[in-house]
């Protein structure tokens, strides 16, 4: 018999799909548990500067709803920036309330101002919340760049908590160190802008 009839044979040149592409999930699961969080920082940084030069470099003065995505944003830098240091695998837990309700919020916000399918929040002093400073390509406004942002936050921190194999016991509890901390920050910063907010 020859070689070519045994069963074993295998055309010269032939890879197995299957290790392929468990080697690609592997390099991706490897990078969003390497850089995932340090990614969800920058778009976090970027996104708190960006509105603080808006408002203070710009002129444009923030809504009651620009103030709600602003206190949900900008408490995540610290506490992504803590999480990094401390090494904290349950840091998601944390970020993704934050991040899913501003994006909730943003969300709102856009289709507040480019529909009228919502109706519009209650009369406040000061900035309308459809007040509409920038429009770029029909669609993109700073509404939709916090959205953007607030969805690509959530995404790393979901991929990274996914890649780095988060587990059950990883839950903070209130009775841990962290959380407290975690939590104090959130209260503090949140506190901080609502009294802003109030004075101005």
């Amino acid at each position: 018999m020859s070689v070519t009839d045994t069963p074993s044979s295998i055309a010269v040149g032939e890879v197995p799909d299957g290790p392929i592409q468990a080697a690609e999930e592997d390099r991706l699961s490897a990078f969003f548990a390497s850089y995932g969080r340090h990614l969800a920082l920058l778009q976090a940084i970027v996104a708190t500067c960006g509105s603080l030069f808006m408002s203070e470099a710009l002129g444009w003065p923030p809504c009651v709803l620009c103030w709600y995505q602003r206190i949900l944003m900008y408490p995540l830098v610290a506490l992504i920036l803590i999480g990094i240091l401390r090494r904290d695998r349950g840091l998601h837990l944390y970020v993704l309330p934050l991040s899913l309700s501003g994006a909730c919020i943003s969300l709102y916000h856009y289709l507040l101002v480019k529909t009228d399918w919502l109706p519009p929040p209650p009369c406040v002093d000061g900035i309308p919340c459809t007040v509409d400073y920038l429009d770029i390509l029909g669609f993109i406004n700073v509404p939709f760049m916090a959205l953007t942002a607030f969805l690509i936050i959530s995404f790393l921190m979901g991929a990274t908590a996914v890649s780095i194999g988060a587990r059950t016991e990883a839950t903070p509890s209130l009775r841990d160190r962290q959380a407290i901390a975690a939590y104090a920050i959130i209260v503090l910063v949140a506190a901080a802008f609502i009294g802003w907010g109030i004075i101005v």
